[in-house]
């Protein structure tokens, strides 16, 4: 099981857009709190962290319907963005706010993008049905007089559900954890962002 993570090209072009985009963080993490983070995306940032990985979590516990312009910033100066979609994702307008920024930033900035399938199927998010098409109903109605935007969040979804990701059908993280790790690590290494030493963090 390989962890898809595309180092950068070695072409003038991309050596001028990395050269623009200075990066602040290796990753930022996206996620919906109340799923995963005591849980999942807590033990994902310590392993990237104690893996030497530079990595932004938003931890405020009250959100309102806005991102704040320090997360916005965040996401801009992230090189890699791990997206945790969970049960209640779709159902909270910052969480989608998030994602359709970082969807803008894989475009302008060369940003990559890794979705993460914890407990839900991939073609829910990408089909939105089930719980992503019960919270994006909600939502649609709660915004009806900014249909563009929930349209932006709908195509977000379907771009993010596309990409190389990993389903996490069962709970078992440890060998997840691990390979997002040490492919971070190789991914940073080839970069000359960051150099570590390759080792598996959990057994």
């Amino acid at each position: 099981m390989a962890l898809q993570l595309e180092a950068p090209s070695s072409s003038p072009s991309s050596s001028s857009s990395s050269s623009a985009h200075p990066w602040t963080y290796h990753v930022f993490l996206s996620f919906r709190g109340e799923d995963t983070r005591n849980n999942f995306t807590a033990h994902l940032y310590d392993a990237l962290r104690r893996g030497g990985i530079n990595t932004y979590i938003d931890k405020e516990l009250k959100r309102g319907e806005e991102i704040s312009p320090a997360l916005l910033k965040a996401i801009e100066g992230s090189k890699i963005s791990i997206i945790v979609f969970s049960k209640n994702y779709a159902s909270s307008s910052w969480c989608l706010n998030e994602l359709t920024k970082i969807i803008e930033c894989k475009k302008t900035r060369q940003q990559t993008v890794l979705p993460v399938f914890y407990l839900v199927d991939p073609s829910d998010v990408r089909n939105q049905i089930n719980s992503f098409g019960e919270g994006l109903a909600k939502l649609e109605d709660r915004f009806k007089d900014d249909k563009e935007k929930v349209q932006r969040w709908r195509e977000a979804l379907i771009e993010v559900a596309n990409l190389s990701g990993h389903h996490l059908s069962n709970g078992y993280v440890k060998p997840l954890l691990n390979l997002f790790v040490s492919s971070a690590q190789e991914f940073f290494f080839y970069s000359d962002i960051v150099n570590v030493t390759i080792r598996p963090l959990y057994k």
